[in-house]
């Protein structure tokens, strides 16, 4: 018994400090985000069967209320360009993946970590710092107005 709880807690401890999925999310944002934590990758998908990376982002951002074209770098046309030192959660981040141009999209969540469909895990999120998404990191766009960020990506009381 007593090391069935030390795991569980040893196992809380590691979701919190890694900062996956939390059951305590603040926003509707961090809520549909969490729900497709884990989702494989597939490219072209745009379902909880499979996600491509702008797949993953339209899925979200659909569920908030918002339409976004099926393409990262159609994605990237739209919205206002955001400095990297004023990101705010639900803001698109996007990246050159390939050497040829915008070629991979995510979603700010905040504390430098982005939520995406990366091709060899899934739904994931990961910090905007890591050596590999720092170097093709392009620019981000703000999607969201003021009011839709209040209610689906601020903090809630």
């Amino acid at each position: 018994m007593k090391k069935t709880l030390s795991t569980a807690a040893l196992s809380i401890t590691l979701l919190f400090t890694l900062g996956v999925g939390s059951v305590f999310a603040d926003s509707a944002l961090d809520q549909e985000v969490d729900k497709v934590l884990g989702t494989r990758y597939s490219y072209g998908g745009t379902t909880t069967s499979g996600f491509d990376c702008s797949g993953f982002t339209m899925y979200v951002f659909a569920k908030l209320g918002l339409k976004l074209p099926h393409q990262s770098g159609s994605q990237f046309d739209m919205g206002t360009s955001v400095s990297r030192k004023d990101l705010r959660a639900g803001d698109l981040v996007f990246f050159n993946t390939s050497g040829q141009g915008i070629s991979h999209v995510g979603i700010y969540v905040g504390d430098d970590k982005f939520a995406h469909a990366s091709t060899n895990r899934g739904v994931v999120i990961n910090r905007l710092a890591e050596e590999y998404y720092d170097q093709r990191y392009v620019g981000a766009k703000r999607i969201m107005s003021d009011d839709t960020y209040e209610e689906s990506a601020g903090e809630s009381s």
